[in-house]
């Protein structure tokens, strides 16, 4: 189970809103790591979260007995890091959400398997929301077994031995 993940914005506090608008969760000001961070807190029974952090944050592991910090960096580069979020809204809620943000937004198929609205927060951070009817493609396909039969099927499971 994934209970958080952590992502970077120009503008959390802004950033945190929009993605708790999505998750119809909350957005909170979240001090731990840095004096400008935010998480959002998703209503549901496993409490996910999302935390945002300034840009150009990077974690840091301290030393002895203590919590890794966070440290400014000055540097802005898009990443690898996403989530796949689930939300109670429509595609057109979700569509109209981020054309308001004038945030990247489109619908994608991933391995014939799902759908998610892919997302590009400030247009540089990919996230990626499923509506209930994504969750549910998600669900049914999102397995180890599937995952072995698509690899097999368009020949990379060769390329793994």
């Amino acid at each position: 189970m994934l209970f958080h993940v952590s992502i970077a914005a120009y503008d959390p506090r802004h950033v945190a809103e929009v993605l708790a608008e999505l998750w119809v969760g909350d957005a909170l000001f979240f001090p731990p790591i840095s004096d400008n961070g935010w998480i959002v807190l998703a209503r549901d029974e496993h409490r996910s979260a999302l935390e945002v952090y300034p840009i150009d944050t990077v974690l840091r592991e301290a030393d002895g007995d203590a919590d890794a910090v966070g440290e400014a960096t000055g540097r802005e580069p898009f990443t690898a890091t996403h989530a796949a979020i689930g939300t109670s809204l429509t595609r057109e809620d979700v569509m109209s959400i981020a054309a308001r943000e004038g945030w990247p937004a489109k619908y994608r198929k991933r391995g014939g398997m799902f759908g998610v609205v892919e997302i590009w927060i400030e247009g540089r951070q990919m996230i990626e929301v499923l509506t209930p009817e994504m969750q549910d493609e998600y669900k049914a396909t999102m397995s180890a077994d599937n995952w072995r039969a698509m690899l097999h099927s368009c020949g990379a499971a060769a390329s793994l031995a």
